[in-house]
């Protein structure tokens, strides 16, 4: 494994870092490919200040890569061939480079669809090319997007204040203003806790209905493969739970699991998928809602 992409990795996400850890080691390399590339492009736009001439050399990079050039850039040329070899659709690479743009451009997204006009560049097609590297079928393409899209749902309710600072509204404000809320500044949301709640358990259950949808494109991904996927959907089913119970908690810390909670949820679903394919059961109906 390239040291470049697994520090990218491992400085990136704790949860997918570890939950990758059980993939295959081919499939865990391709993840680390893909991941590095799409972590690289997001730090441009979320640097402070950002970083928008780097974020365009990148995509220059990228455009140079898939025409088959050798830029020497570990990450783009990485992700090149990886695209190249699993045929990923370029509209997707595009798609998911002008969500990056728009978070230099766009501050807010006034309603549900505008929004989801952004996750589906910065999260859908992140979860169909997962879906070709763990080489499913295309029935599964639309859990895959779901997946993707419910994880990065959580990231946003998980990280309001750090996008504040970044000057960035991943809600529709159409929704505030139904709560009457004028913004999630913490000063605004101390003075209208009940609203706050309110608005949160909405965005919450958003989050519910996408993943509980996604989780039955489950079967169809190989048992092996499932253990890393399931924990990561596990992990990110707990981060919602725990700020469900206490929704001030996202401007007191940053939810996010231990190392130890990931481990042991990925050894508890190597037992339990293992035995229930063995029985002819399906791992997958066991309910999100019983995690910890």
């Amino acid at each position: 494994m390239d040291t470049t992409l697994l520090s990218i990795f491992y400085g990136g996400s704790r949860t997918y870092f570890y939950s990758t850890l059980f993939f295959p080691r081919d499939i865990r390399r391709d993840v680390f490919i893909l991941y590095s590339f799409v972590r690289v492009a997001d730090d441009y736009v979320d640097a402070i200040p950002q970083e928008t001439e780097a974020f365009y050399s990148f995509v220059d990079t990228y455009q140079r890569a898939a025409s088959g050039e050798i830029t020497g850039n570990v990450v783009i040329d990485g992700f090149a061939d990886l695209a190249l070899r699993l045929s990923f659709e370029p509209k997707w690479v595009d798609a998911f480079l002008g969500s990056m743009e728009m978070d230099i451009t766009v501050s807010q997204y006034e309603t549900e669809k505008d929004l989801l006009g952004y996750l589906y560049g910065s999260s859908e097609v992140v979860g169909l090319m997962m879906a070709r590297i763990l080489r499913l079928p295309e029935r599964a393409d639309h859990a895959a997007r779901l997946l993707g899209r419910a994880m990065q749902y959580i990231n946003f309710i998980r990280d309001i204040p750090e996008d504040l600072t970044l000057g960035r509204l991943y809600f529709p404000v159409q929704e505030l203003n139904q709560f009457g809320l004028a913004s999630l500044d913490e000063t605004h949301i101390r003075r209208n806790p009940e609203a706050f709640d309110a608005f949160l358990q909405r965005q919450i259950g958003r989050y519910e209905v996408w993943q509980e949808e996604a989780e039955r494109g489950f079967s169809s991904i190989p048992a092996r493969s499932l253990i890393p996927v399931k924990t990561a959907s596990d992990m990110y089913t707990w981060t919602a739970q725990v700020i469900q119970n206490c929704p001030s908690i996202v401007y007191e810390r940053k939810v996010k699991p231990s190392i130890p909670r990931i481990v042991a949820t990925a050894l508890g679903n190597t037992v339990a998928i293992s035995s229930r394919r063995a029985c002819g059961n399906a791992p997958w109906l066991f309910s999100h809602k019983s995690q910890d």
